[in-house]
């Protein structure tokens, strides 16, 4: 694993959890291709009003794959259907994946995410 991903400061995270978690739980935490990390110790990035709060509540696969803060890609409705990213954008979703599980706790899976068919 590349140490870029890794964080400055060592982070002592918990066990990874595979808890069901609804989309309407997730109004504290940040979701990525249907895992849940708990960013909600993080309010300088994730609080109200800062540049990452677009992520909070909701899986951000889409926004996270294309680099993007637009809200066609943060929107509910969208955010977690990655099944349209290229080939690039899904290597930078992978990678947004590693720096997630390196910095915050694993805490659920979204269990009522919509299926996207990947072609």
């Amino acid at each position: 694993m590349s140490n870029k991903f890794m964080p400055k400061t060592p982070v002592d995270l918990a066990p990874p959890s595979d808890t069901p978690i609804s989309m309407a739980e997730l109004a504290k935490c940040d979701g990525i291709k249907g895992t849940v990390f708990d960013v909600s110790h993080n309010h300088n990035a994730y609080g109200v009003g800062k540049g990452y709060h677009v992520f909070v509540g909701r899986d951000a696969s889409r926004a996270l794959g294309k680099s993007s803060l637009k809200p066609e890609d943060t929107a509910l409705d969208v955010s977690w259907d990655y099944s349209t990213l290229t080939e690039k954008q899904l290597k930078v979703l992978d990678d947004w994946y590693t720096f997630f599980s390196n910095r915050y706790n694993i805490v659920g899976r979204v269990s009522d995410l919509p299926s996207a068919k990947r072609e």
